[in-house]
């Protein structure tokens, strides 16, 4: 990612959980071709599931520059 991404990234991690579904909905539904019609969907129902998982406290946190190490350590 390049700093603006980055920048944008840390202010939408900063909205409220329901503001940040809705993004990330949107997000997945740009993204959806007619070859994958039923990712939308299927997207939907997972954001929804850790939606709950995070309201029950069931959902553990890490800070966004811990996974981003994890992730980059990956490549």
């Amino acid at each position: 990612m390049n700093a603006r991404t980055d920048q944008l990234l840390n202010e939408l991690l900063a909205l409220p959980s329901d503001e940040r579904t809705e993004v990330a909905i949107a997000l997945l539904e740009s993204l959806e071709t007619e070859d994958t019609p039923g990712v939308s969907d299927a997207w939907r129902e997972e954001i929804r599931r850790r939606k709950a998982e995070i309201a029950s406290g069931k959902a553990k946190f890490s800070p966004w520059s811990v996974l981003k190490s994890r992730i980059l350590a990956v490549q």
